[in-house]
């Protein structure tokens, strides 16, 4: 993960030693998100706190301070109620007052309120805070709204709620949702984040129970014109025309380029006419940013996905390997579509996605990248709409022949004749195939969401309450009852659990007591942690995550030299021989980011084992915008070459409309399933309001299911199979079904039901039925 997370879906920013920090979580969760929490059903009549708001009702007391001070206290600092500040420079935006923070000698300290009276657990509330700040030189600064919660069993929660840069100079909104899943005892809302010495400015604070929103409907496209390249004047037969340098560098035509098209394009176009051979050849580049532009606002849809795809290379006098990017300017905002690592005098393919959610006025497409002085040569760009369908069918072609075998019922009995022309009906009960979530401890105090999780999914990974700064936020004092808990939820209903993450490389994931410690006892606490948790948990989770995200950070790496790694592998495996011992990373499927390359990532895998490492399994993330069928295909094939299980371990796609979402999860589900290298699929999430990112959830904060979420449990039923048949003269009953566990029922005077696994193989699978 690139970023902090809700709840404690991958926590960007581990605990502190602080006691009140909201990282710092006793037993309870991080989060860090506008978008938070958990909702359950609205409907809910529980009234565990006593109080009930319509949902007109502000249940902040006194929120604009008409009545001093009164319901309001300081969080470890002082409050103070104006009128104006500075001279009269700083006046209430709206109101007769506001209130400041005074003496903050922690970031954490804050304006407070306590509602542990008014807020109902399973409702989802939002929150408007009017802010700025005040003093110690500081300019701007992040504010955060945050909610302390604690249960009846004294086990605390820090929520993160909103957050936003403020700045001294104008008021701010802050807004985000709200939402408890436990009965608690008490709940106190308040603000925290800037630098200590500087103070909080409040203006006025609303939490009210938030509006329903209405599903989104299905995007309308006109004409989508499926394969059609966008891009003017691509052969370039016609000079520059249409294209234009950004900044003062210079383009000119050359010929000698591939006439081919590259291979992720050529997956989605089939047979198509060659290349011109032309090129845009750029030259004085004098920064990073130059290169060929065009503009491509009106050849847009909104919603629609496009594939990207282009032939570039660099020019000699290069200092390594340079990177080349596809971007987009979106109103002036910059979009990544797609980058590689070009070496040497060759062509590079480039591959990705983009697409637009929002009208724009302006829409560039520029190639960019290489080092001020590097020329940088590009040919064929397309970018043409995908046509999704067209790849479904053909995915279901690929699926029947990897995910399915023929059957053969063979029965017998003391009478065998007498069974011919018998009915037999063959239900699949579970596909093997395993489709999983991560889930966390606050999830579970959420009897809506536990419902879902374990009807729907088989296997789970833990958000947060396995990695180190969870169970050791300080050196010696462990926290290993929130992964306990849930746990004991998986082994009661039967569902495997994958270990997410022994350690984790990216170094602002790391605890501050471990970067203060010498390499001797930073090599001895890496020794514990290996040594305490898979003593602890031997035999209970079937895959770790050894290191997660090596190719993204390299904190151990750094302080305890190259072999550390390998070493965390072997121990790991010393300690639990029956875990599968798993890499882990992002960005690794979409071609957006050269660190991840599948290329570099075989480079790390090989060199891992090399080095007598028993990596067992390939993990890819997975959080993925705009997935297109080929680009994830194409990585999964080169990944495919190692041997090993392939897993996409955290699995999430955006979109503001949950058709085209469901859209999104449909691409990724199916590449997966009908890719012979792939053998399971976790989702980073489902439940609204408990998701990495944001418009990503399947279920919504009342419980219903979203058009994503119908499209998961539609496929899931898609991949079981059913069979009705009679047994013909040979006492045989055949059928092709996708793997996974069966039960058959015999129709007639004497109700007879049999139990049978189809597993993996290429050859008939013969199952006895004795009767």
């Amino acid at each position: 993960m690139r970023k902090l997370s809700t709840w404690c879906f991958k926590g960007r920013v581990p605990p502190t030693n602080r006691s009140h920090s909201k990282s710092q979580v006793s037993t309870g969760e991080t989060m860090e998100n506008p978008s938070t929490s958990i909702a359950g059903n609205l409907n809910s009549e529980d009234t565990s706190t006593g109080y009930f708001s319509s949902g007109d009702e502000n249940i902040i007391l006194n929120p604009k301070f008409e009545d001093d001070l009164n319901n309001w206290s300081g969080r470890g600092c002082k409050i103070a109620l104006h009128d104006s500040m500075g001279d009269g420079k700083i006046m209430p935006m709206s109101g007769k007052f506001f209130a400041s923070t005074t003496e903050r000698m922690q970031s954490w300290n804050g304006i407070q309120q306590d509602i542990s009276a008014r807020l109902q657990r399973k409702l989802v509330y939002e929150l408007t805070a009017i802010v700025r700040i005040f003093g110690n030189n500081v300019s701007n600064a992040d504010v955060r709204a945050t909610l302390w919660v604690q249960t009846p069993d004294s086990r605390e929660q820090y929520i993160g709620i909103a957050h936003a840069q403020v700045t001294d100079k104008d008021w701010v909104q802050l807004q985000g949702k709200i939402f408890i899943n436990a009965s608690p005892s008490k709940v106190v809302v308040y603000l925290e984040g800037p630098p200590p010495g500087t103070d909080i400015l409040l203006n006025s604070l609303v939490v009210k129970q938030a509006e329903k929103v209405p599903p989104s409907p299905p995007p309308v496209i006109e004409n989508p014109a499926f394969g059609v390249n966008i891009i003017t004047n691509s052969s370039l037969y016609d000079g520059t025309t249409q294209w234009f340098p950004l900044g003062s560098c210079t383009l000119s035509v050359q010929i000698g380029s591939p006439h081919i098209l590259p291979p992720m394009a050529r997956d989605c176009l089939g047979d198509h006419e060659p290349l011109s051979g032309r090129y845009i050849l750029v030259t004085n580049r004098t920064q990073t940013w130059m290169g060929p532009a065009q503009m491509i606002t009106d050849k847009l849809q909104l919603y629609l996905t496009y594939q990207i795809s282009a032939w570039v290379r660099i020019g000699s006098g290069a200092s390594g390997p340079q990177k080349v990017s596809v971007v987009f300017s979106v109103d002036n905002q910059w979009l990544n579509g797609c980058q590689v690592e070009v070496n040497g005098d060759t062509w590079h393919e480039i591959g990705g996605s983009f697409r637009i959610e929002k009208k724009p006025d302006k829409v560039m497409v520029c190639v960019q990248g290489p080092a001020s002085g590097v020329d940088v040569m590009l040919a064929g760009l397309q970018i043409f709409p995908v046509d999704r369908q067209a790849r479904f069918r053909h995915l279901k072609r690929q699926t029947d022949k990897i995910r399915k075998r023929d059957v053969i019922l063979k029965f017998s009995g003391s009478d065998s004749s007498s069974l011919v022309g018998t009915f037999v009906k063959v239900t699949q009960t579970q596909n093997s195939f395993p489709i999983g979530s991560c889930i966390n401890r606050s999830n579970i105090d959420n009897e809506d969401f536990v419902d879902f999780f374990t009807k729907n999914f088989n296997w789970a990974v833990f958000g947060n309450e396995l990695k180190w700064y969870w169970t050791e936020p300080q050196q010696g004092k462990f926290n290993y009852k929130d992964a306990d808990d849930l746990l004991t939820l998986c082994q009661n209903h039967n569902i495997e659990a994958r270990g997410h993450c022994i350690f984790w490389e990216v170094e602002n994931t790391v605890q501050s007591w471990i970067k203060s410690l010498s390499t001797d006892d930073l090599r001895k606490a890496v020794q514990n942690r290996l040594n305490g948790l898979l003593t602890r948990y031997k035999g209970k989770f079937k895959h770790y995550d050894v290191n997660n995200e090596m190719l993204h950070g390299s904190f151990y790496q750094d302080h305890l030299g190259k072999d550390i790694r390998a070493n965390m592998f072997k121990t790991a495996n010393q300690l639990d021989p029956t875990a599968t011992l798993f890499v882990n990373d992002y960005s690794v499927e979409d071609g957006h980011d050269t660190r991840s390359s599948p290329e570099k990532y075989i480079e790390q895998i090989l060199d891992l084992q090399e080095q007598g490492a028993p990596v067992g399994g390939v993990g890819i993330q997975g959080h993925i915008n705009n997935p297109v069928g080929p680009i994830v295909c194409s990585a999964l094939d080169k990944l495919g070459i190692l041997g090993l299980p392939i897993w996409f371990t955290e699995l999430d796609v955006v979109s503001i409309n949950e058709y085209v979402r469901g859209d999104d999860l449909e691409v990724m589900l199916r590449e997966a399933f009908a890719h012979p290298a792939v053998e399971g699929v976790m989702l980073w999430g489902f439940w609204e309001l408990s998701m990495f990112r944001e418009n990503s959830h399947l279920v919504n904060a009342e419980g219903d299911l979203n058009e994503a979420g119908r499209r998961l449990l539609s496929l899931k039923q898609e991949w079981m199979s059913q069979a009705v048949g009679q047994i013909d003269e040979q006492g045989q009953l055949k059928f092709r079904g996708f793997q996974g566990s069966y039960e058959l029922e015999i129709v007639g005077d004497k109700k007879v039901s049999r139990t049978f696994v189809v597993d993996n193989g290429e050859s008939p699978l013969v199952v006895s039925i004795d009767l």
